[in-house]
C-alpha cells in the first residue's frame, strides 16, 4: 500500500481542497529515479523524501496532522484520540494497492457512544487498474465504486477494511515535543514486535553518546546502562535525566528510522531538526534515499526551519510550502513557483521566494522597545 494523495475539506483552519499529492509531477532524471523517486508500480513514482517548510505558525504541523489521520485510517480502519472536533470534515485519499488505484471518500462526525473517536458517514470506495499508459490520468473520472455497504459494519470503522484487509503499521508520526521517559518503553517494545536486532541499537547509540555501549530494558520502567565500561541501573525516569535531549531523541527516532526501512512503512516527523546536528540530520534524509539501504519504498516525509535541508533535494517538486493567509494554504514548490533545479533552495528561502521570511519589522520593534 502507497499512499498517493489526500483532499481534506473542513480540517482545523485549513482552506477547503487541501491537498497534499505524493505523486512525482516534474522530469524523472535517471538519477532522480536512483536517489529521490521511489517506483511503486510500472512508471509510477512517489518521493523517497518529502520536505515540508514555512513560517512559524503557517500550518507546517496541521499539513502533518492530516497525514497522520489519513494513514491511521489506512493502517487501523478507525479514527480517535486527535483531540478534534470531526463533525464537518471530509477526506478524499487516493493510494496504490496490489496493481489497482483506490479512492475513498468519507465525511466525518463525532461517535455519540465512543469518547475522542470519529464516525464515517457517507463512505464510497472507488476502484480503477493503474495502468502505465494512463499515467496523466490517475485522477480522470473512469473510477468504479465497489459493492461495499456502510451497514455492513459499525459506524466508526472504516470501509478500507474491505481492501486492505488486516490492521498493521503503515506509518509512525513522531511529533516535535521533547521526549518523556514513556519513550523508551515504546522504542523497546517496537523493537521486539519486528524482532530489531539488538546490534542495531548499539550502533545508533555510538553515533550519539560514544560513552554509552550498551542499554537494556530490564522491566518496563527500568534500564540497565553500559557507560564507560560500567553498568548501571536507571529507572525510565533517571535515564532520560542521565541521557542529553539529543541522544533521547536519537535513540527513539534513529531506531523508529531504521524499522521503517526495514518493514517499508512511512515516518512522518515534525521538526526533524530539534536537538540534532545538522549534519545527523542529513544523514538520515541520505537513508531514505539510498536504495541499497531503502528496499521496500519507505518515504520519509518531515518539516524543517533548516532551509539548507532543501539544497538535498535535487527534485522542487517534492517540496510543499505552507502559509497562513485567511486559511492555511499549501503550495507545491515546482507547480507554484517553477525553481530551476540548478539553484540554491535555501537562497531562494532567504531570498523570500516563497514568501517565508522573518517579520524582520517585528522584530526591529521589539528591540526598539527593550532599547527604551
Amino acid at each position: 500500500m502507497k499512499l498517493l494523495r489526500i483532499v481534506a475539506n473542513g480540517f482545523r483552519n485549513c482552506k477547503d481542497d487541501f491537498v497534499i499529492d505524493m505523486i512525482a509531477k516534474s522530469k524523472k532524471t535517471s538519477e532522480d529515479k536512483e536517489y529521490e523517486l521511489l517506483e511503486v508500480d510500472e512508471g509510477l513514482y512517489v518521493y523517497s523524501t518529502v520536505g515540508i517548510v514555512g513560517k512559524n505558525a503557517s500550518g507546517k504541523t496541521t499539513t502533518l496532522e492530516l497525514m497522520d489521520w489519513c494513514y491511521d485510517i489506512l493502517s487501523t480502519f478507525r479514527l480517535s484520540g486527535k483531540q478534534c472536533v470531526y463533525k464537518g470534515i471530509s477526506l478524499d485519499i487516493i493510494f496504490y494497492e496490489k496493481g489497482f488505484l483506490y479512492k475513498y471518500v468519507t465525511e466525518l462526525d463525532n461517535s455519540d457512544t465512543l469518547e475522542d473517536s470519529a464516525n464515517f458517514k457517507n463512505q464510497k470506495i472507488y476502484r480503477k487498474k493503474y495502468y502505465k499508459s494512463k499515467i496523466k490520468q490517475l485522477y480522470s473520472d473512469d473510477w468504479e465504486q465497489q459493492g461495499i455497504v456502510e451497514e455492513s459494519i459499525p459506524e466508526d470503522f472504516s470501509l478500507i477494511y474491505f481492501v486492505l484487509k488486516k490492521t498493521t503499521i503503515r506509518e509512525i508520526y513522531y511529533d516535535a515535543f521533547i521526549e518523556n521517559a514513556k519513550n523508551y518503553n515504546a522504542t523497546f517494545r517496537l523493537m521486539e514486535l519486528v524482532e530489531l536486532d539488538y546490534t542495531i541499537l548499539k550502533k545508533v547509540l555510538k553515533i550519539f553518546d560514544d560513552n554509552i555501549t550498551d542499554i537494556k530494558q530490564v522491566e518496563e520502567k527500568n534500564y540497565s546502562v553500559t557507560y564507560r565500561g560500567e553498568e548501571r541501573k536507571y529507572s525510565d525516569k533517571e535515564l532520560f535525566r542521565f541521557l542529553s535531549s539529543g541522544t533521547t531523541k536519537g535513540i527513539n527516532l534513529y531506531i523508529v528510522a531504521v524499522i521503517s526501512l526495514k518493514m517499508g512503512f512511512d515516518l512522518v516527523v515534525d521538526e526533524i531538526e530539534n536537538h540534532f546536528h545538522k549534519t545527523l540530520v542529513d544523514n538520515l534524509i541520505m537513508l531514505y534515499k539510498d536504495k541499497q539501504v531503502n528496499k521496500k519504498n519507505a518515504t520519509l516525509i518531515f518539516t524543517t526551519h533548516y532551509c539548507e535541508l532543501l539544497d538535498l533535494f535535487n527534485r522542487s517538486d517534492n517540496i510543499w510550502i505552507t502559509h497562513s493567509r485567511d486559511k492555511i494554504e499549501i503550495d507545491n514548490m515546482y507547480e507554484k513557483y517553477g525553481l530551476r533545479t540548478e539553484l540554491l533552495k535555501s537562497k531562494k528561502f532567504y531570498q523570500n521566494a516563497f514568501d517565508t521570511a522573518v517579520n524582520y519589522e517585528a522584530l526591529m520593534d521589539l528591540k526598539r522597545e527593550l532599547m527604551q
